[in-house]
């Protein structure tokens, strides 16, 4: 690396010094950690591009996963393995040990752990632009030992437990065990204006199964309920970045009464979510029902590839074009559309023509061998079958949902030739016109049974001013195969619209219109 470069770098770094969050504890019982927003800007995009240097690393981090980003082995979901923290935009601040070392962390409820970097990270440079934690310089340090690591779409980290009192705002949580990181390889964290990550999921999903710092301030008597709440402060003008409220809702943070849904399965904050309207209208993929998690660790929308598309061309987003997708519609269209008027069973449609077998209740990969025969070409060859059955099967929804609307035959192979050409990339960013955002339609979720609408002002993210802003839809592709998908992961887009509450002694989560 350059010396010229070597100056950027360090340049660009100390231009990420953050000021110092305010914490308070009010006559009301609640404990406030005030959040530090950080906007979208170019050094961000920068550091993106810089990322993409890590992608060969990324894709054999992720290479479990297919066409549509869907597991190929059976097992749980892991949601932390595909968070992208390049552009997190919310942080806090906690102390841990005595005296408390201060960090800066982002208060994540789709991770259930605690960890920042340790003194003894020597190795990765990341460890030298943020805080570390001394244990010598502690008098509350108890020493754990026990290895641990994480995995993230965007890097890892590892290193070893450790147990300590932590502090948050005036409280302090004793005993507390947390991860050492010794390890943090990638851009990510490199340029990152966080120090580590404060986990608020269940511990179903902690690594080590170690107990998550908001369980033990609920066990250790911390709170004064069994609840805490996010507000987000989207006004870019705005002094403050949000709130975060331990113990209970603050009624300044919302409007009106929130609409709650219990929590369907623990380790994410899951529940039930309806159908996904755009302009009004049907997008039909999750009319039968669709799970979703409140994410505050994730700055997008996530959902699945088929109605992302959608939203993408409601949008005008620029998208990756599918090649198998335009591929089938050509070759299949025809076929396909014969059988749904013919009044066969969708999930079949894409079996009945040879792309997918039926497991009894979708379509899987009918993972065609290659006649060449080497082991190479035999993996190519089940690759391709895989894009082929995944793009049938997002091929029949779109229709589905035309003939719904009685459009004519052509009109819908026009429409889903279009759509082909709109296909995100799994978790990538697509980008929209900043002029266009008054043409664009609303887009709404169905949560217990009220409908919540995102504007084109909210979903629509913009970087930088004037004639050089750039515009980055919201919304990103994630699919999460059944039984435990569709899944929706709704981030800061959605959190920042609508106040969020976490029920842990009810178990549910609420929404209600932000203040």
């Amino acid at each position: 690396m350059g010396i010229k470069f070597k100056a950027f770098l360090l340049s660009l770094f100390l231009s990420f010094v953050l000021f110092a969050p305010v914490f308070s504890a009010t006559s009301d019982g609640f404990l406030r950690i005030s959040l530090k927003k950080r906007n979208f800007d170019q050094n961000n995009r920068f550091a993106a591009r810089l990322a993409s240097g890590e992608e060969d690393k990324l894709r054999a981090s992720t290479r479990n996963y297919n066409f549509r980003g869907v597991l190929r082995e059976p097992g749980e979901p892991d949601i932390v393995a595909l968070k992208n923290y390049m552009d997190a935009q919310y942080f806090g601040e906690i102390g841990v040990g005595t005296p408390p070392q201060k960090f800066t962390v982002i208060f994540d409820t789709g991770s259930s752990n605690l960890w920042v970097p340790s003194a003894k990270c020597y190795l990765s440079v990341s460890c030298f632009f943020h805080a570390k934690y001394k244990s010598s310089q502690s008098k509350t340090y108890k020493k754990n030992g026990k290895s641990a690591a994480i995995q993230y779409g965007t890097g890892a980290i590892s290193g070893f437990f450790s147990e300590e009192s932590v502090t948050i705002g005036d409280l302090v949580v004793k005993d507390q065990e947390f991860i050492e990181a010794t390890k943090e390889p990638g851009v990510t964290f490199l340029m990152a204006k966080f120090d580590g990550i404060l986990g608020l999921g269940f511990q179903e999903i902690s690594v080590g199964k170690a107990v998550p710092v908001w369980y033990n301030m609920v066990k250790q008597g911390l709170v004064k309920e069994p609840v805490f709440s996010f507000w987000f402060n989207r006004d870019v003008k705005g002094e403050e970045g949000g709130e975060l409220v331990f113990g209970g809702v603050d009624p300044n943070h919302h409007k009106g009464a929130h609409t709650y849904v219990p929590v369907t399965k623990k380790g994410y904050w899951q529940f039930d979510m309806g159908d996904v309207l755009i302009a009004g209208k049907t997008t039909g993929y999750c009319a039968g029902g669709c799970a979703a998690i409140a994410d505050s660790g994730t700055s997008l929308l996530a959902g699945p590839t088929a109605i992302i598309t959608e939203i993408n061309h409601a949008i005008g987003a620029a998208g990756v074009v599918s090649q198998e997708c335009k591929t089938v519609v050509s070759q299949y269209g025809d076929m396909m559309m014969e059988l749904l008027l013919a009044e066969a069973q969708p999930k079949k449609v894409c079996s009945r023509i040879g792309l997918c077998t039926f497991d009894g209740s979708r379509g899987v990969s009918a993972g065609i061998e290659s006649v060449v025969g080497a082991k190479n070409e035999d993996k190519l060859s089940s690759g391709l079958t895989d894009a082929m059955c995944s793009a049938c099967e997002m091929s029949v929804i779109w229709m589905q949902n035309q003939l719904k609307q009685n459009q004519t035959k052509e009109q819908i192979l026009d429409y889903v030739d279009k759509l082909c050409d709109r296909l995100p990339s799994p978790m990538g960013q697509s980008g929209v016109n900043c002029g266009s955002l008054s043409s664009m339609p609303n887009v709404a979720f169905t949560i217990g049974g009220k409908s919540f609408e995102l504007t084109p002002e909210q979903y629509i993210l913009k970087v930088g001013e004037g004639a050089q802003a750039q515009c980055i839809s919201g919304f990103t592709a994630m699919d999460i195969p059944p039984p435990h998908g569709p899944l929706w992961i709704l981030g800061d887009v959605f959190m920042g619209q609508y106040h969020t509450v976490f029920d842990y002694g009810k178990m549910r989560v609420g929404f209600a219109e932000a203040a």
